[in-house]
């Protein structure tokens, strides 16, 4: 037999603190922090960042709390160091599609000075313009253009009255009218009485002067309307000649303010020549008026507008390339918006209201998301595929499509985006995306993946100490002793549930620094020692152990039941694993098993009632599969067998119970009892080896508490398989009732071992008259040909009314939810 008993040194790991070599954290706060256990992860991580072809974006893998976000933050400020700040982003008004603004990209901080230029531009337009188109050269040179055309105006109208005059009739000016009267030959305006006595010849003839006075009224109204819009010309191009050398004097001074190469020059070249052509065909508005003086002055507002810089990205200050975490990626918040506002039921805006997004603000850089913010909006995901695809970005509102008014319509030009997208999320997503829309996939070729646990040694050790120190400064918590570091470093090993492997989950651990400070503070210690982290984990279970307690409590009551002392045939205690998502723990259940002469094969209740998961059900026909190769020489069987988990009723899943569901099946058959103080947990092969199983600690702590409820009496202990051996990490109370006796624990590679150990009868071994009888198999074996003789005896009396049915088998580790 080769069961062994666990010595208690080897019920945990235990760690000196004189090996850390440090007194306090404190003396650790100047060295670096390392990447704990994840060097895979942080050379996938460096190579991606590196990268500068396109399509190398990274999707980070891991699980939560393993630092995934927080150490790719902090490598992706490392890199944006060696990167060139990236330029500014404006828009700019377009003098020729207003509703197509452009895009202009200038080296950082240009944008925030053009923007700084342009409105001390418009400011000393306003003042400027109007103080020179009124200076005395220039008022004279238009008086005397006016004067001109005035003097012209004059000599047309003097012709014009002559006509009049020379046909009787008199002309006159009525606010820019032009009226006549028609007169006698006297020179008197012809009344209606007069006009009556007048023969037809002298009324065709009136009619005649009348008609011709009218074409001649007219033509004058032309040729004046055609000299004044000269003059009107005459004048614009004086006053452009006057201001134009102003306005040349100050654009030339903002280029020259732009001293840095500009990637966008000719772009910028062109927009200011078109400002400074815009502002010479309005001119006029910067002239006071004494009519419609609010029209001109909203029309100057107006054309001085469109002068405006609208810096979306502002590098000012910069000196390394961005780093943005977006943790709220809506549309907007990603790619960018345009803001709108009511005017008469009308939704209006301009490109002053274009808004960047977190993808434009980390151009040149790098932009860091979580894969599952991005997959609760089709919109977001659809968007940010055609981004990748095309690497420029289109800012629009898609809300507007379905607005209940009118909006006019914006559409800034696209701009070419260079960012290295940095993609969170976890394994299940990372291969959901994979295979659902492999295209998207494409464009992450860096694979970063975050392990769960990692090999232990000392320089781990010793940089979960610098981790510690680095959270106690961040935080401003008291410092660590070496022995209270230690605790720390024997609960990442708890929870990764192996002496060799520590848990790259240290968001746990700061969590337990967290609430071991706030105990060591509240006792008025200066530093925290191993008492507090100790208080800080009983304080948690606590908190969270409640249903733990009851189940605890209701077998003293005697609701559940549960022996642990005594012998049983067809009865045996499991180990199962309850998890309630933030606390786990172990729980005894009763596994009972009855075998009678059938036909019918091996019933799994859980199965037929639908309480059990499929990979208990696969551990049950794997028992049954061993089952049937022992007794294969006496095949067929004849065997009507139950097993279930009593007391049981919110399903069972797992395969660590195959091993007490073989030993209750197999005492039912033999008729040997088994020790019920020891419980066993387990699964097993085909070839009857015993496998490892997850949850080990909890399940023996769990029985554990139980016997202490019940009474320990020094015969209590767990069976566990061999290969689980290095997963011990039991509670130093439990390591302490090993060492005085109370309490064993015992590993065995196969499931004869433990038959043996349960039975204290040999197990057997095949030979070619079958198992010795008394042996566990032989006596099984006599049981099973007697089942047989009793099958074979029934069927010589009665014709079988049904067909054997397949072996319903099943597996479990009980889960409750």
């Amino acid at each position: 037999m080769s069961i062994a008993k666990i010595p208690p040194s080897e019920l945990r790991l235990s760690i000196d603190p004189a090996s850390l070599g440090f007194a306090s954290t404190a003396d650790l706060l100047d060295l670096p922090l390392p990447w704990i256990g994840q060097e895979r992860a942080q050379h996938a991580a460096a190579f991606g960042l590196q990268m500068a072809q396109p399509d190398y974006n990274l999707f980070v893998l891991g699980e939560v709390g393993s630092g995934r976000s927080s150490l790719m933050r902090q490598l992706m400020e490392q890199q944006a160091t060696s990167r060139p700040v990236p330029p500014d982003l404006c828009y700019l008004h377009n003098f020729e599609q207003p509703e197509h603004p452009r895009a202009l990209r200038l080296p950082p901080g240009e944008g925030r000075l053009l923007r700084q230029l342009m409105a001390e531009f418009a400011k000393t337009l306003q003042s400027e313009i109007p103080k020179r188109l009124g200076a005395p050269d220039v008022k004279a040179e238009s008086e005397r253009i006016e004067s001109g055309y005035k003097a012209q105006e004059d000599l047309a109208y003097a012709e014009l009255s002559a006509f009049a005059e020379a046909r009787n009739f008199g002309l006159m000016r009525d606010q820019g009218r032009m009226v006549f009267t028609q007169r006698d030959e006297q020179g008197e305006p012809l009344t209606a009485a007069k006009a009556l006595s007048l023969s037809p010849e002298q009324h065709v003839a009136l009619n005649a002067a009348e008609d011709a006075l009218r074409l001649e009224i007219s033509r004058f109204l032309e040729h004046n309307r055609a000299k004044e819009l000269l003059m009107k010309d005459e004048l614009m191009s004086l006053r452009r000649r006057m201001i134009k050398p102003l306005l040349d004097r100050a654009l030339q001074e903002i280029r020259n303010r732009l001293r840095k190469q500009i990637k966008d020059s000719v772009k910028l070249g062109h927009y200011l020549e078109q400002a400074q052509q815009d502002l010479l065909e309005n001119l006029e508005l910067f002239q006071p008026s004494d009519e419609q003086e609010e029209l001109r002055a909203a029309a100057l507002q107006a054309v001085l507008a469109r002068l405006r810089v609208n810096v979306v990205v502002d590098n000012h200050g910069r000196v390394a390339a961005p780093v943005i975490v977006d943790d709220n990626p809506l549309f907007r918040n990603l790619f960018g918006s345009i803001e709108y506002e009511s005017d008469n039921d009308v939704l209006v805006t301009d490109f002053s209201r274009i808004r960047a997004g977190s993808l434009l603000r980390a151009h040149g850089g790098f932009l860091l998301l979580h894969l599952r913010d991005l997959l609760t909006d089709e919109q977001v995901w659809e968007k940010l595929r055609r981004f990748l695809r095309s690497g420029r970005l289109q800012i629009e509102e898609p809300g507007m499509v379905f607005s209940p008014i009118s909006a006019v319509s914006l559409q800034p030009e696209p701009v070419d985006v260079e960012v290295k997208i940095i993609l969170i999320a976890s394994v299940e997503e990372y291969y959901l995306v994979q295979e659902g829309d492999p295209e998207f996939a494409r464009r992450f070729r860096c694979k970063v993946d975050f392990a769960e646990s990692f090999k232990a040694s000392l320089e781990t050790h010793q940089a979960t100490a610098i981790f510690v120190a680095h959270a106690c400064r961040r935080m401003g918590l008291p410092h660590f002793s070496a022995a209270a570091v230690a605790s720390l470093i024997e609960q990442t090993h708890r929870e990764a549930e192996d002496q060799q492997r520590q848990s790259a989950i240290f968001a746990h651990c700061e969590a337990l620094v967290m609430e071991s400070a706030a105990l060591a503070s509240s006792r008025g210690a200066v530093r925290v020692d191993a008492q507090d982290v100790h208080a800080a984990l009983q304080a948690r279970v606590n908190r969270q152990n409640y249903p733990e307690q009851r189940l605890q409590e209701s077998v003293i009551d005697g609701e559940r039941l549960l022996a642990v002392v005594g012998e049983r045939v067809g009865q045996i205690n499991g180990l199962t694993v309850v998890d309630l998502g933030d606390y786990q723990f172990g729980f005894p259940v009763r596994v009972t098993a009855s075998t009678h002469a059938g036909e019918e094969g091996l019933l799994n209740i859980e199965r037929e009632v639908e309480m059990s998961g499929p990979i208990h059900d696969k551990g049950v026909l794997i028992l049954h599969s061993y089952l049937s190769g022992l007794f294969g020489h006496i095949a067929p069987l004849a065997l009507n067998a139950s097993v279930v988990f009593e007391q049981e009723y919110s399903g069972v899943e797992g395969d660590s119970a195959s091993c007490a569901e073989f030993y209750a099946l197999l005492s039912s058959l033999s008729g040997l009892p088994l020790r019920q103080g020891i419980a066993v947990t387990g699964a097993l092969n085909q070839h009857g080896e015993m496998l490892p199983v997850g949850g080990i600690n909890e399940k023996i702590e769990g029985f554990f508490r139980s016997c202490e409820l019940l009474g320990l009496d020094g015969r209590q202990g767990v069976l566990i398989p061999q290969r689980n051996r290095r997963h011990l990490m039991l509670s130093p109370r439990l390591v302490e009732a090993v060492a005085q006796g109370r309490f064993h624990i015992y590993t065995a590679e196969l499931v004869s071992d433990g038959m043996e150990l349960l039975t204290g009868a040999v197990f057997g071994s095949l030979g070619p008259q079958g198992y010795a009888a008394d042996t566990v198999l032989g006596r099984a074996q006599r049981t099973l040909q007697d089942y047989r003789r009793a099958c074979a005896a029934q069927d010589a009396t009665h014709k079988p009314t049904h067909r054997p049915r397949p072996f319903s088998l099943t597996r479990g580790e009980p889960r409750r939810r």
